[in-house]
C-alpha cells in the first residue's frame, strides 16, 4: 500500500499553478530566467563518434521553460542507452572474447554437471567419511565399558596415586589465586612437550591424553580419582584409532562425573575469568546422553520465597534451560494459588537458542507473592504435556519443580494424570536454606520415577540442574545394544579451536552388577565423541565446477544447515585472550538486541529458510529433505547479493538426496547457465614437456614484469597446490605461487590440475583480449579509469596496470559481488562505490572514484551454453556525471547548450536547468549512480532515500521498486552501555527496615540465605550477575550475537516510461521515471523540491536492530516449521529400578548459630568455606 505524503504549508514561489493529469498538461511559467551552468562544461566525448548516438531532436517549445514532455525524456533515455552500449561494445570486448574462446577451442573441453550424479556421489563420500568415524567411536565405547567393568573401586585412593596431564595445569600455575596452587599439590600432573599441528590448529602431543575437570568439581575427590584411574586405559585406544585413521581429529570421552579426557593432549584454552566449561552441558553430550525431552518447569513464587531464594530459583531455571537441545521441547510457568506461563509461550516450544532467550528474560520478571499451591502448578504442567495438538518431542516427559518447601503431596493430581503408568517423571528441587520438611518433595519425586535435589546455595546450582540426565539415561542403559546408536549433532564451535564442527556421539554404559544375581547397573558412564570439522566435509564437495552461483548444502532433521555458503556465524578466533574476536562483526554503533552470548555453549542453529530467502518452493524442498526423500525442482526465486545490498530474481535447479546412516540430507543448487563448464585440456601442448610450469606458454603473463604492457593480474587465492603458502595479500600470494611453479612440473601429484590448468588457460585468454582490444584504445577519450575481465578460472585482469592501485574488488571472482550479479542478470550491471550513510562522503580527487559496469560473456558451443567470464569498464565518476547532464539535455550541437530566447518555447533539461530539475540514475537496489547535481556527486553509492527521501518514497509507492525484508540470525553486535536512568538490579539481597524490626526474620531462612549469598559471592565473584561471555573468556570485546533486520529493494513490475505527481499540497512535484533497456538503471527526472517539510516518510535500507515489526518469537512459535526428531526413543524400561530417587535432610540451624553468623555478617568477617565435593553419591562404581 502506498505511503501517503504529508502536506506542507509552504507554496512554490511564482504564479499559482494547477496540477493537471499527465500527459496533456499545458505549459506553465518557469521559475525565472535561465541559469548558465557553473564553470565551463566538460566536453561530451562520445558525441564525436556519430555511430554511438541517435540524431539530437529539438524539443517542442512553449513560452519560457516547461517540464520536459514524456517523449523528450524517452529520447534522453535512448541516448543514455546507446552511449552505455557503445562504450561496452568498444571496450568491454564481449564479442571479441567470444571469438578468442572459439579460436582456442582446442585448449579446453566443455564438461557437464549432472546434478543427480553429483549429489549422489558427494552424499556417498560424506557417508564414507562419517562411517570411518563411527567405527572408531564403537571401538572406543566398547573399550570404555570393558575397562570400567574390570576396574576395582578404591576408597582410599589419593591424588599422588594418579598420574595424568591436567590440561588446565599451566593456566592454574600462572594464576596465583588457583586452589591447586594454594594447596601446592601438583605432583600428579605430567609436564608435556607439544608440537604445532595445522590439522588441529593447535599444539598437540600424540603420546598422551589430556584431562579437563570443571572448576566447581574438586579434583581430589574419591569419585574423580577413580574416574581418572580407569579412563587412563583409553589412551592406547585413542592412539590405535589414529593409527588406523590418521584423519581423526579430537577423540573425547565426556564422563557423567564431569571429567573430560581427550586425545591428542593439548593445553586447555583457559579464559580470562571463571572457566565454566562442563562437558555435560555441551550440545554433543546432551544429545548422546538421553533421548529427546518434553519438559515443563514450574517455579514456586509464593510469598514464602525470600529474596535470595527467588534469585537462586531464577538462576537455576536458566541453568536448567541450558541442558536442553534443539531436539527438546519446554515451557516454564510460575505458580502460587494459580499457575501461569512466565512468557508469552502458552504451550511447549522447541528449546532452541531464541526461545530459551525469551524464557530467560521472562524468568527475571518473576515476583514472589501469595500462597503455595502445588496442585495448580502440577495440573498446569500435566495439561501442557497432554496437549497433543502441537509439535513436541514425544519421548521423555518430565516436570521440574523448584520450591522452597511445602506440606502438600498432591497425590490426587498424580492419581488423575500420571498413575499407574507413570509416563511423566517428576523432579523436585528444594531451593535455599530453610527449616521446612522436605519429605513431601522427596515423596513426589520417588512416586513418579524422578529424583529429589537440594540447591542450598549458588555452588549447587550447576551440578544439580544437570544430574537429572543420569535418570533419563536409565532406559538407554537397560536397552543395551539397541540404544548403542551413533547420532550426529548440529553444527557448533569447537572449544579447542577447530572452528565449526559436528560430532558423532555414542553413549557409554555401566555394565557392572552390584553382586551375583543382582540387577544390572543402570548408570550411564558418559558419552564418547569424535569431531569432524566442517571444512573436511566441504572438501568433498565440488567447488569451482559449479560456477560462482552454484553450491552444495546440507540440512539436519531440524532443518538447520550443516553446509551452506551463507552459514557464516560469529565464532571466536581461538581461545584464551583471542576469544571474543568474532567473524561477521556487526556495525559497532548499534545497540545489542536479543543478545545470545557468543561462546561455545551455543550450537549454531541456522535454518535453511533463514539461510536463503524463504518462499513456498523452498519450504517444500526443506520438508522433502527432512523426510529423507530424493528430489529435483526448478524454481524461480530471490537471492541476495554477496554484499547483501541487492536482491535478484533468478532461476535455480535444486536436487537433493539423503546421506545414508546419518540425520543429514544433501542438496545441490545450480543456475541453468552452470549446467556446463570449461575444463582446460593442455596435454597436447604442455604436459609432454617435463619442465617446471613457469616455463610453459602463457605463464609469462602471470609475471609482474608483464603487467605494464598486459595489465595487472589478480589470481584467486585457491588451493592450487598443497605446498602453496596462503596469504591475504594478493601480491604476496602471486609471488608465492610463481616461486612454487618454478619447482613444480605440469603433472605434479601435489597440485590440483583442474585449477592449475584452468588458471593458465584463462591467463592466456585474457592476455589475448588485451592484445586485440584494450591496448590500442585510449581510455581517457571515453572517460574510463580501467577495463577488466574476470574468469571462472580465477583470473582478474585489470588494464592499465596503474588502475590496480584503486582496485578494491575481491581477487576471488566467485566472492566478488559484481561477478556473481553479472552472471545472474542480462545486460550491463552498474555497481557504484559502496557508501554508508554514517561514513564521510567520497573524496573526488584526481578522478579516482569509479563506477563499475560489467556484463557476462555467454558462449554457445555445440548447442551448450555457459558463462565462463565477466568483462567490464570502470567509469570516471566526475567525467560521466558531466556527460550524463549533456546526454539528458536539449543540445543540438556538441559545444553549445540550447538557448531559449524571450519568444521561443523551451523545455527544461538536466544541463541548463540543473538548479530546478533533478536528474538521476539509480540502480536496481535503489543506490545513486549518477546525478546532474554537483553537490550530490559525493553521495554516489548511497541509498537514494538518504539523498531524496520524498522522491524515493514516490518511486516505491508507484511500484518502480519492491521491498524484501529478511532477518540475519548470525550478526554480532556491540554491548549496550549501562543506562543511567534508574537503579540497576541489586547484586545482593538487602533486607528492609521492616525485616530488621521483625524478630521472625532473624530466625528465618532469609538471614541464613543472606549470609550464604555473601559467602559464595566471595568465591564466585557475583556469579549471579556474571556475564557468561566474560566467564568464558570474551572479556575483551564482549560482543554478543543478535538478530538484524535486512531490507533490500529491487525493481518492481513497472517496465515502461511513467509520469506522476508527488502530491504534497501547494508544493507538489512532477517526476518522470523510466527503466534503461539492457541495464540495471532507472532514469528519473523530477522537479527539485522547494518545500523541505514535505516528507512522507523515509525508506530504510541499512541493517537495523530490534525492529518493532521483527520476527516476534511469540508469533513464530504459533507457526512452527516442519521438523522431525530422532527416530529412536528410550524413555521406558520395565526393569528400571526407581528406588534411587534422591535423599536429603532439612537444615534447621539453631538460633545461636544464626545470631553468630549474623554478627559475622554485620562485621564483614565471614569464614572461608571449605572446598565442596560436587560429585553425586550415586557415582560410586
Amino acid at each position: 500500500m502506498a505511503v501517503p505524503a504529508r502536506t506542507c504549508g509552504a507554496s512554490r514561489p511564482g504564479p499559482a499553478r494547477t496540477a493537471l493529469p499527465w500527459p496533456g498538461r499545458g505549459p506553465r511559467p518557469g521559475p525565472g530566467a535561465r541559469r548558465p551552468p557553473s564553470g565551463p562544461p566538460r566536453p561530451l566525448l562520445l558525441l564525436l563518434p556519430p555511430l554511438l548516438l541517435l540524431p539530437l531532436l529539438a524539443a517542442p517549445g512553449a513560452s519560457a521553460y516547461s517540464f520536459p514532455q514524456q517523449h523528450t525524456m524517452q529520447h534522453w533515455a535512448r541516448r543514455l542507452e546507446q552511449e552505455i552500449d557503445g562504450v561496452m561494445r568498444i571496450f568491454g570486448g564481449v564479442q571479441q572474447l567470444r571469438e578468442i574462446y572459439k579460436d582456442n577451442r582446442n585448449l579446453f573441453e566443455v564438461q557437464e554437471n549432472e546434478p543427480q550424479k553429483l549429489v549422489e556421489k558427494v552424499a556417498g563420500d560424506i557417508e564414507s567419511l562419517l562411517d570411518r568415524k563411527v567405527q572408531a567411536l564403537k571401538r572406543l565405547a566398547d573399550a570404555a565399558e570393558n575397562f570400567q567393568k574390570a576396574h576395582r573401586w578404591q576408597d582410599n585412593i589419593k591424588e599422588e596415586d594418579i598420574l595424568y596431564y591436567d590440561a588446565k595445569a599451566d593456566a592454574e600455575l600462572d594464576d596465583p589465586e588457583s586452589e591447586d596452587v594454594e594447596r601446592g599439590s601438583k605432583a600428579s600432573t605430567l609436564r608435556l612437550d607439544f608440537v604445532e599441528d595445522s590439522n588441529f590448529k593447535n599444539k598437540v602431543n600424540y603420546s598422551y591424553t589430556a584431562v579437563q575437570i570443571p572448576t566447581d568439581i574438586y579434583k581430589g575427590s574419591t569419585v574423580i580419582l577413580n574416574e581418572l584411574n580407569w579412563t587412563e586405559a583409553l589412551e592406547n585406544v585413542f592412539i590405535e584409532n589414529r593409527r588406523q585413521d590418521p584423519t581423526l581429529l579430537w577423540q573425547v570421552f565426556g564422563s557423567a562425573t564431569g571429567v573430560t579426557r581427550y586425545y591428542p593432549a593439548t593445553p586447555w584454552r583457559a579464559p580470562k575469568k571463571i572457566d565454566l566449561y562442563d562437558v555435560r552441558r555441551r550440545p554433543w553430550y546432551i544429545q548422546g546422553a538421553s533421548s529427546p525431552k518434553d519438559m515443563v518447569i514450574i517455579v514456586d513464587v509464593s510469598g514464602s520465597v525470600s529474596g535470595l531464594t527467588l534469585k537462586l530459583m531464577k538462576t537455576s531455571v536458566c541453568e536448567m534451560l541450558d541442558t536442553l537441545s534443539d531436539d527438546d521441547y519446554v515451557n516454564v510457568a510460575s505458580f502460587n494459588e494459580k499457575a501461569q506461563p512466565v512468557s508469552c509461550f502458552t504451550h511447549l516450544v522447541q528449546a532452541n537458542v531464541r526461545n530459551k532467550k525469551v524464557f530467560k528474560e521472562a524468568v527475571q520478571g518473576m515476583v514472589a507473592k501469595g500462597t503455595t499451591g502445588y496442585k495448580a502448578g502440577f495440573e498446569y504442567a500435566f495439561d501442557q504435556l497432554q496437549n497433543s495438538n502441537i509439535t513436541r518431542a514425544n519421548c521423555n516427559k518430565m516436570i521440574m519443580m523448584f520450591t522452597d518447601g511445602g506440606e502438600d503431596r498432591v497425590q490426587d493430581v498424580f492419581e488423575k494424570y500420571n498413575w499407574p503408568n507413570r509416563t511423566v517423571r517428576v523432579f523436585t528441587f528444594s531451593v535455599g536454606q530453610h527449616n521446612y520438611d522436605v519429605t513431601p518433595l522427596q515423596w513426589m519425586a520417588c512416586a513418579n520415577k524422578g529424583y529429589y535435589f537440594e540447591i542450598p546455595s549458588i555452588g549447587a546450582i550447576r551440578i544439580n540442574t544437570q544430574e537429572y540426565l543420569d535418570v533419563l539415561g536409565r532406559p538407554m542403559v537397560l536397552a543395551g545394544k539397541e540404544a548403542k546408536q551413533v547420532q550426529w549433532t548440529n553444527v557448533y564451535e569447537d572449544a579447542l579451536g577447530l572452528g565449526l564442527v559436528v560430532t558423532g556421539t555414542l553413549p557409554v554404559f555401566n555394565l557392572t552388577q552390584d553382586g551375583p544375581g543382582e540387577k544390572k547397573n543402570q548408570l550411564i558412564l558418559g558419552v564418547m565423541g569424535i569431531d569432524v570439522a566442517l571444512n573436511d566435509i566441504k572438501r568433498l564437495t565440488p567447488n569451482y565446477t559449479l560456477g560462482a552461483n552454484g553450491y552444495v548444502f546440507a540440512i539436519d532433521l531440524n532443518g538447520y544447515v550443516l553446509l551452506h555458503p551463507n552459514l557464516k556465524p560469529q565464532v571466536s578466533q581461538g581461545g584464551g585472550q583471542e576469544e571474543g574476536k568474532l567473524y561477521r562483526m556487526g556495525t559497532p554503533d548499534f545497540l545489542p538486541c536479543l543478545p545470545q552470548t557468543t561462546n561455545f555453549r551455543e550450537p549454531v542453529t541456522l535454518d535453511f529458510l533463514d539461510a536463503e530467502l524463504e518462499d513456498e518452493n523452498k519450504e517444500e524442498i526443506r520438508r522433502s529433505m527432512i523426510d529423507g526423500n530424493k528430489g529435483h525442482k526448478q524454481i524461480r526465486t530471490l537471492v541476495k547479493s554477496l554484499d547483501e545490498r541487492y536482491v535478484d530474481e533468478v532461476m535455480r535447479n535444486y536436487t537433493w538426496v539423503p546421506i545414508r546412516s546419518t540425520n543429514y540430507s544433501l542438496g545441490l543448487v545450480l543456475p541453468p547457465y552452470s549446467t556446463f563448464y570449461l575444463q582446460a585440456n593442455l596435454s597436447d601442448q604442455i604436459l609432454q614437456v617435463k619442465l617446471p610450469i613457469s616455463k610453459l606458454k602463457d605463464f609469462e603473463f602471470l609475471l609482474p614484469s608483464s603487467f605494464e604492457s598486459e595489465g595487472h593480474v589478480f589470481i584467486a587465492p585457491r588451493e592450487y597446490c598443497k605446498d602453496l603458502n596462503a596469504s591475504d595479500n594478493n601480491t604476496e600470494f602471486l609471488k608465492n605461487f610463481i616461486e612454487l611453479m618454478e619447482k613444480v612440473t605440469p603433472d605434479s601429484k601435489q597440485c590440483n590440475n583442474f585449477l592449475l590448468h584452468n588458471l593458465i588457460l584463462d591467463t592466456g585468454i585474457t592476455q589475448q583480449l588485451v592484445e586485440r582490444v584494450w591496448r590500442d584504445q585510449d581510455l581517457n577519450t571515453y572517460s574510463l579509469l580501467a577495463v577488466f575481465a574476470a574468469t571462472d578460472g580465477g583470473i582478474t585482469r585489470v588494464f592499465p596496470n596503474k588502475a590496480a592501485d584503486d582496485w578494491t574488488e575481491n581477487p576471488e571472482p566467485f566472492n566478488a559481488s559484481f561477478y556473481r550479479r553479472s552472471l545472474d542478470n542480462h545486460g550491463y550491471v552498474f555497481k557504484p562505490p559502496h557508501q554508508d550513510a554514517l561514513l564521510r562522503p567520497l573524496e573526488l580527487e584526481n578522478d579516482t572514484v569509479g563506477i563499475l559496469v560489467s556484463t557476462a560473456v555467454e558462449l554457445s558451443l555445440g548447442g551448450r551454453t555457459l558463462r565462463p567470464a565477466v568483462v567490464g569498464v570502470k567509469l570516471d565518476l566526475e567525467a560521466w556525471a558531466e556527460k550524463f547532464k549533456v546526454l539528458a539535455s536539449n543540445r543540438t550541437h556538441q559545444d553549445q547548450p540550447q538557448k531559449c530566447g524571450p519568444s521561443s518555447h523551451c523545455e527544461m533539461d538536466c544541463e541548463v536547468n540543473n538548479e530546478d530539475l533533478l536528474c538521476v540514475l539509480i540502480d536496481d537496489g535503489g543506490f545513486l549512480v549518477l546525478s546532474n547535481q554537483n553537490h550530490q556527486w559525493d553521495q554516489v553509492g548511497r541509498f537514494f532515500s538518504e539523498v531524496d527521501a520524498n522522491l524515493m518514497l514516490a518511486l516505491y509507492n508507484n511500484s518502480f521498486y519492491t521491498r524484501k525484508e529478511s532477518y540475519d540470525y548470525q550478526a554480532a553486535c556491540a554491548p549496550q552501555p549501562p543506562g543511567n536512568l534508574g537503579a540497576a538490579p541489586r547484586g545482593v539481597f538487602v533486607p528492609t527496615i521492616a525485616d530488621f524490626l521483625n524478630l521472625a526474620w532473624w530466625t528465618s531462612a532469609a538471614a541464613w540465605s543472606l549470609f550464604q549469598q555473601l559467602l559464595y559471592g566471595l568465591i564466585y565473584h557475583s556469579w549471579f550477575q556474571a556475564d557468561p561471555a566474560e566467564a568464558e573468556g570474551n572479556a575483551e570485546a564482549r560482543e554478543s550475537s543478535c538478530v538484524m533486520k535486512q531490507t533490500q529493494y529491487y525493481f518492481g513490475s513497472v517496465n515502461a516510461s511513467y509520469n506522476a505527481i508527488i502530491d504534497c499540497g501547494n508544493c507538489s512535484r512532477l517526476f518522470h521515471a523510466q527503466r534503461l533497456t539492457n541495464t540495471n538503471l532507472l532514469f528519473v527526472v523530477a522537479e527539485k523540491p522547494l518545500c523541505s517539510q514535505c516528507e512522507g516518510g523515509r525508506l530504510l535500507q541499512k541493517e537495523t536492530h530490534c525492529p518493532a515489526d521483527g520476527p516476534e518469537q511469540c508469533e513464530l512459535v504459533q507457526r512452527p516449521r516442519y521438523r522431525r526428531g530422532p527416530h529412536i526413543c528410550f524413555d521406558y524400561n520395565a526393569t528400571e529400578d526407581t528406588s534411587d530417587c534422591g535423599r536429603g535432610a532439612s537444615f534447621p540451624p539453631s538460633l545461636g548459630v544464626l545470631v553468630s553468623l549474623q554478627l559475622l555478617l554485620l562485621l564483614g568477617l565471614p569464614p572461608r568455606p571449605q572446598p565442596q565435593v560436587h560429585a553425586h553419591a550415586s557415582r560410586r562404581v
